[in-house]
C-alpha cells in the first residue's frame, strides 16, 4: 500500500471517491473550501487539511477532482507544485482539454513529478458504488503504482496511452453519452407525443440494439421527471466545449457535437445548468410545447 494520499475537490464524485479510498485501507489527507463534504470523509477517517499546499505536503499520490480547468491550473501550479515531494504522482481525476492535461504534465516533470490524467465515467452512482470506469493517460510505470489505488474507486481501469490520452478518451466518452441523450429525449418524447407509454417502450427496445446504459440510467429519471443532477449541464457542456475546441485543433469536424452543445447552451441560458443532463428532454419539450408526463403515460 501507498502510505499517505491527498486528495482535493470532494464533490458530487470527489467524496464517494475518497471514501472508497478510505475504505480501502488507505491512509488519506483531503481538502475542500465545502465543510460539510469535508466533514463527512473526516469522519471516515481521513485527516482534514487546511489548504491544498497542506494536503499535498508529504503525499506519495494526489489526486485532484476539480470542476474547471483555471480551477486545476491554480492548484497544480500555484499551489501544489511549491509543495510536493519530487518523486509524488499526480492523479487529475477531472474532465479537462488534453492539451491542458499535456502541458500540467510538463510542469510537474520539471520537479520529477509524473502526472496521470484519469478521467472517470459512470456518474455519481458508481461512484458511490466504485464501479466507475477509468480512462488514464500517462507513463506506464507510474500508472502500475497507483493501478491498486484507482482499482478502489473504478471497476474497468485502462491506461490507454501517454499523458493526455486519457483526457481524449473522455472527450470521446461525452460525445457517445450526451449525444445519446440527445438522440433519446427526441425518442422519447416522439413517442409520448404520439400517444406510447413510455415505460411500455423501454421495455420493448431495452433489449435490443438501441438499448444502453444511457437508456437503463436514465429513462427512470425522465419517467419521474427527476432532473436533480448526477451529471450536471454546465458540466456536461464544459466537455463539449473541449471537445470542439480539440476538434477544430485537429481539423476534425463535430457536426453532432456542435448540435448538442448548442442544445445545452440554450438550458443553460434557460436557468437548467444545475439539471442533469437527462434534462436535455427539456429542450425538445420547449421545441414541441409538449411535456412527456410523469409516469411516462398520457391521461
Amino acid at each position: 500500500m501507498i502510505m499517505q494520499i491527498g486528495f482535493i475537490g470532494l464533490g458530487i464524485m470527489g467524496k464517494p471517491m475518497a471514501l472508497n479510498i478510505l475504505q480501502a485501507g488507505y491512509s488519506l489527507k483531503a481538502f475542500d473550501i465545502n465543510e460539510a463534504a469535508a466533514k463527512a470523509v473526516q469522519e471516515a477517517g481521513a485527516v482534514m487539511t487546511h489548504s491544498n499546499e497542506e494536503t499535498v505536503e508529504g503525499s506519495d499520490v494526489i489526486f485532484t477532482m476539480l470542476p474547471t480547468a483555471a480551477i486545476i491550473e491554480d492548484v497544480l501550479l500555484n499551489q501544489l507544485l511549491p509543495a510536493v515531494k519530487e518523486g509524488a504522482i499526480v492523479v487529475d481525476m477531472s474532465s479537462v482539454s488534453p492539451v491542458d492535461s499535456k502541458r500540467w504534465a510538463d510542469a510537474l516533470a520539471e520537479k520529477q513529478v509524473e502526472f496521470i490524467d484519469a478521467p472517470v465515467s459512470g456518474g455519481e452512482p458508481k461512484a458511490i458504488d466504485g464501479t466507475l470506469s477509468i480512462m488514464a493517460g500517462g507513463k506506464e510505470e507510474a500508472f502500475e503504482k497507483v493501478l491498486p489505488v484507482l482499482k478502489t474507486v473504478g471497476e474497468d481501469v485502462v491506461r490507454v496511452g501517454e499523458a493526455g490520452a486519457g483526457s481524449t478518451t473522455k472527450l470521446a466518452n461525452q460525445i457517445l453519452v450526451n449525444v445519446t441523450m440527445a438522440a433519446m429525449s427526441e425518442a422519447v418524447l416522439l413517442a409520448s407525443k404520439a400517444g406510447v407509454d413510455i415505460e411500455k417502450m423501454y421495455e420493448a427496445i431495452r433489449g435490443g440494439l438501441a438499448g444502453s446504459t444511457v437508456l437503463d440510467a436514465k429513462i427512470p429519471k425522465i419517467l419521474e421527471r427527476d432532473f436533480e443532477a448526477g451529471g450536471r449541464i454546465d458540466i456536461n457542456l464544459k466537455d463539449l466545449r473541449n471537445v470542439l475546441s480539440t476538434g477544430k485543433e485537429i481539423g476534425m469536424p463535430l457536426p453532432l457535437t456542435s448540435d448538442v452543445a448548442e442544445m445545452f447552451e440554450s438550458l443553460a441560458a434557460h436557468g437548467r445548468q444545475t439539471d442533469d443532463h437527462s434534462g436535455v428532454l427539456q429542450y425538445y419539450e420547449t421545441l414541441s410545447n409538449y411535456q412527456v408526463p410523469k409516469g411516462g403515460k398520457s391521461e
